[in-house]
């Protein structure tokens, strides 16, 4: 089905494909949802059942969630403009929170339903037609769910992912809803009402984890540890790289990464290679990973022995803090009564110092290596994943 409703369906970071897959998976929930919406629904009215008539009021806004995402992946494919230089793929993500508050208040609604039912209770009557529809429902979300699961793999899309989750949901909610119908027909006990609310219950969540899922990359998440060590091993790669730091990458919606990075190299080297280098290196991470990378070059000197020693003392100061601190951008600049050592220290995100009480504690240290000493520091924060 891929093949022939995607071309090019292997090309997971062209904005097209990703549309492709987008519009895939919403016409899939289109036509599944509203099929199931509507036999819920009639079969919930023609045997008075909030419960099944709630299970069906969820699948249409299944539909009407899918109808969103579609529009969604057809905007976020627009390419850059002047007021939105980035490309417009954060649309994506917008969708997904309209998805989410949709949910949430249909959960809503059917709780105040299902618990006017607990007040006023009405015998269910029963008709094995209800047993083959929510049977029938619970073998078709089934079928979403993996479906929509492969999809969302395929490109990476949380939106997609987040309409798996909700198939699946709809999945233990359907077979409360079916276990229900049963009990009430061999033991004459009335759940409805309350199977009611546990399938609200089941919207609600769902829709709460959906709008996680959708806020986290919105307010801004690390890239993945992977993404990192891909970038950080690709860029060691090159002759005369000799260090990499002050890495950051940002997100401007699925596959659309913009990044910076300092890199190392000897102060000994043509700085007309070493720019050449950098040139090669920006070129080759946009056409094998389509990452927008911009590199600062950085050159250092290894080969003096006074700074690789005080530099290896004050190391040893700085993992003191924590295996998790780390320091770039060491030289030296020597007066004739006192030294100034000049640094960065990459503190983590979750550092409770604030940065002067930090760079006092520091050069307290320092200081007691020799008085003559003057540290000069930076902090800098990792901005970066380390999960």
């Amino acid at each position: 089905m891929i093949k022939k409703f995607i071309p090019n369906y292997e090309d997971f970071k062209n904005s097209k494909v990703r549309e492709g897959y987008g519009k895939l998976s919403s016409i899939l929930g289109i036509i599944c949802n509203a099929l199931l919406s509507s036999c819920k629904i009639l079969v919930g009215l023609i045997f008075s059942s909030v419960s099944i008539t709630a299970d069906g009021i969820n699948n249409l806004s299944d539909a009407a969630s899918s109808i969103v995402t579609l529009v969604g992946f057809k905007l976020a494919s627009k390419p850059a403009d002047e007021e939105h230089p980035f490309g417009h793929a954060r649309i994506e993500y917008i969708a997904g929170l309209i998805v989410a508050f949709i949910i949430l208040m249909l959960g809503i609604e059917l709780i105040k339903t299902s618990i006017s039912k607990i007040i006023s209770p009405k015998p269910l009557e029963f008709s094995i037609i209800m047993i083959v529809v929510l049977i029938f429902s619970i073998l078709v979300k089934l079928f979403m769910y993996f479906a929509n699961m492969s999809l969302s793999e395929k490109i990476s899309s949380a939106t997609i992912k987040a309409t798996a989750k909700d198939s699946l949901n709809d999945v233990m909610a359907t077979s409360a809803v079916l276990a229900s119908v049963i009990i009430s027909k061999l033991f004459n006990i009335q759940l409805d009402g309350y199977i009611g609310i546990l399938v609200a219950g089941f919207v609600i969540y769902s829709g709460w984890d959906i709008l996680k899922d959708i806020l986290n990359p919105l307010l801004g998440e690390p890239p993945s540890k992977v993404l990192i060590d891909e970038i950080v091993e690709r860029i060691m790669s090159y002759e005369g790289v000799i260090n990499i730091h002050d890495l950051v990458v940002h997100n401007y919606g699925a596959n659309k990464y913009f990044a910076t990075v300092h890199v190392e190299v000897s102060y000994k080297d043509d700085i007309l290679e070493s720019h050449d280098m950098i040139d090669n290196i920006e070129r080759d991470i946009l056409k094998e990973m389509g990452i927008n990378l911009v590199v600062h070059l950085d050159p250092v000197i290894t080969d003096d022995e006074e700074t690789n020693t005080i530099k290896k003392e004050v190391l040893a100061i700085i993992e003191s803090l924590g295996k998790d601190y780390s320091i770039h951008d060491f030289r030296l600049a020597k007066g004739s009564t006192h030294t100034n050592i000049i640094f960065d220290v990459v503190a983590p995100p979750g550092c409770k110092i604030q940065d002067k009480e930090l760079i006092n504690a520091i050069s307290r240290e320092i200081k007691k290596l020799d008085e003559t000493y003057y540290p000069i520091v930076v902090i800098d924060y990792n901005y970066n994943s380390t999960k």
